[in-house]
């Protein structure tokens, strides 16, 4: 597999050992654009999706390169990207100006606008985006979206209706969310810290983190090892420090781990390896990139940085790009 970083400036790139060195991947795409969002499947090897400015792009190996998924939406921000564990063919894609949800069912020849009537403005990032897009392992049915800023929206029928879903939730500034292996649990982060709901969204309880400012980032459980995840915390986007939690014991408790530098603002994200719950990578919003080979234990901070990343996750690809 490949830890891929997508970035608000330089495309996207590629480390096939672990983070030692990288290549640009740039075949066939503007060499700026920015990279939002990832996805790959595992049923696919030599593919993933990338969400840009310009809607969503196809990563084909370095022979081919970025082809474009044409749509209606092709001149729009795609924040958020997912393929359906159960159907690589299956895609939701989310967008920015406007805040809307897309379905493909033949693997992006296609797409079709989905009925979740996001906000279209709001007072503090004027227009409202789709911030993530999960799929439910155990159940086909089940989509789960978080917004940025206008709440948590499910939809139990694939994608053909939605509902949103927002009592108790002390922010709809919705910047990640997960699901919760071994427990039917949904967890967010928001500008106002974590929340979770133990009964599908219904209703949100707050769950305290020991840092002084609530806003956290991204969360993320780790496959493989049951109650354990990771959130990032920091001072705003892109703040000035970071700080990284995890969790043992399926999000009810959290506490810091310690980081080999001082973050140079806001962690960002969190990337556990889907196959090998003892490697995960992280990064702060300005470009440092870590690596655990603990489970997250311990940490080195890499080398090489980047300039403002967006997006980090692994993909299934082979061993040349």
């Amino acid at each position: 597999m490949h830890i891929v970083v997508g970035t608000a400036a330089t495309l996207a790139w590629s480390s096939t050992d672990l983070g030692e060195t990288w290549t640009r991947l740039t075949r066939g795409l503007y060499p700026q654009m920015p990279i939002w969002a990832i996805s790959s499947h595992p049923r696919r090897p030599d593919e993933f999706l990338a969400g840009t400015d310009e809607g969503v792009y196809r990563w084909r190996g370095h022979e081919l390169g970025w082809e474009a998924l044409h749509s209606d939406f092709s001149d729009t921000p795609v924040w958020a990207v997912a393929h359906s564990p159960h159907d690589p063919d299956l895609l939701i894609a989310g967008t920015r100006k406007p805040a809307s949800l897309f379905r493909s069912k033949d693997g992006g020849r296609s797409w079709e606008w989905l009925p979740a009537r996001m906000a279209q403005r709001c007072r503090y990032v004027n227009y409202p985006r789709v911030t993530r897009i999960i799929f439910d392992p155990d159940d086909p049915l089940a989509v789960w979206a978080s917004v940025e800023i206008d709440g948590v929206w499910h939809s139990r029928d694939g994608g053909d209706t939605w509902q949103r879903l927002v009592n108790g939730l002390k922010s709809h500034d919705i910047h990640g969310i997960t699901l919760v292996p071994g427990r039917k649990r949904v967890m967010v982060a928001t500008d106002e810290g974590l929340h979770c709901s133990d009964d599908e969204g219904e209703t949100w309880c707050s769950v305290p983190i020991a840092s002084p400012v609530a806003y956290t980032r991204s969360i993320n459980a780790v496959a493989g090892v049951p109650g354990l995840l990771f959130a990032t915390n920091g001072d705003g986007p892109p703040g000035s420090w970071g700080r990284l939690f995890r969790s043992t014991d399926h999000g009810d408790s959290w506490s810091e781990v310690e980081l080999p530098v001082r973050a140079n603002s806001t962690v960002w994200k969190v990337a556990p390896h889907p196959g090998d719950p003892q490697i995960l990578f992280a990064c702060t919003a300005y470009g440092q990139v870590m690596r655990s080979l603990d489970g997250g234990s311990t940490w080195t901070k890499l080398d090489r940085e980047f300039g403002d990343i967006r997006s980090l996750e692994w993909v299934h690809l082979g061993a040349r790009l």
